[in-house]
């Protein structure tokens, strides 16, 4: 990583020497601390998003988070603002969907097709109008941890916290819903406003990533570890603490390789979380291939002849 004002960092054979380099400068503490918030909010928004399949969803979210701050940079306003204006008002359209039966899911597909196709021609718009530097809008589409400042961190805890807030008052509710809505939906719980709702954390939890791994790379964090982590265990309580881990893991490790190395911190958190799922994927194959055998052996011994 080629950083002006200091001397670049180099790998030594000192493990703790070289971590504690990571905390020498201000800049690269708060990229942890922001980091980190990032990485927990994704596990568990990204969790319920693996569950209710909307990735799709996810990443349009992730996407409309450019012309934002396209838009927001051109005006002259800090580009995470306009990314999370943004995410969140793209939310609100797709949540605010009527839903007919049968077709609901293809219509809502096809509207979230729209918004992203729709939000892209801004930012590309944007951009064009903008005679300035657009090195904030480069950071936010491909992922950086440098000029991270202490505001930031407040407000992406801020945010954060009120996100993790909100879900946590509606998880077993949504869950039921993602698992079979339409027997919720009979027992009175609310799918559709908790379905608007989803979406409105999501497209915040979107924004959020997006200040560390970059629009582009967004469900590095918001996907994989969530699908990691359901590859691992069926157990709810047991996936949403992995997913965390998994995230926490990815990110730190991320940080840490892109400090001393030239290529940009989304490529590493990707790679790493992309490794860690394929790993668990096998080893959930193996599982499986292990056990039907058995299952099997036992069924022929205790069956009648």
């Amino acid at each position: 990583m080629i950083i002006a004002g200091f001397t670049q960092p180099q790998l030594t054979w000192d493990l703790g020497r070289d971590v504690g380099q990571l905390f020498d400068y201000p800049f690269m503490v708060n990229a942890l601390r922001a980091g980190s918030i990032v990485a927990v909010v994704a596990a568990l928004i990204g969790w319920f998003m693996v569950v209710r399949r909307q990735t799709f969803a996810g990443h349009t979210l992730a996407v409309v988070g450019f012309p934002g701050a396209a838009g927001a940079t051109l005006i002259g306003v800090s580009a995470t603002y306009g990314a999370f204006l943004f995410c969140v008002v793209a939310a609100l359209v797709i949540g605010a969907l009527p839903r007919a039966p049968r077709v609901g899911y293809s219509e809502e597909s096809a509207v979230i097709g729209v918004v992203q196709a729709f939000a892209l021609g801004c930012g590309f718009l944007f951009v064009s109008l903008y005679a300035g530097n657009l090195n904030g809008v480069e950071a936010l589409l491909f992922g950086s941890f440098l000029g991270i400042t202490s505001s930031q961190v407040l407000a992406l805890l801020g945010a954060a916290v009120v996100a993790v807030v909100a879900l946590a008052l509606v998880a077993r509710p949504l869950l039921f819903a993602s698992i079979d809505p339409d027997v919720a939906a009979a027992r009175g719980v609310p799918v559709r406003l908790l379905s608007a709702g989803f979406l409105v954390l999501l497209g915040v939890a979107a924004a959020e990533v997006s200040q560390v791994t970059g629009t582009l790379l967004v469900f590095a964090l918001l996907v994989l570890p969530a699908a990691t982590a359901q590859a691992i265990t069926l157990r709810p309580a047991a996936s949403v603490v992995w997913s965390v881990g998994l995230a926490l893991t990815v990110t730190w490790m991320g940080m840490g390789i892109a400090y001393y190395s030239p290529y940009p911190i989304g490529f590493w958190i990707t790679s790493l979380a992309f490794g860690l799922f394929v790993v668990a994927r096998l080893g959930r194959g193996l599982v499986d291939r292990a056990a039907v055998p058995r299952h099997r052996g036992h069924q022929v011994v205790g069956s009648p002849r």
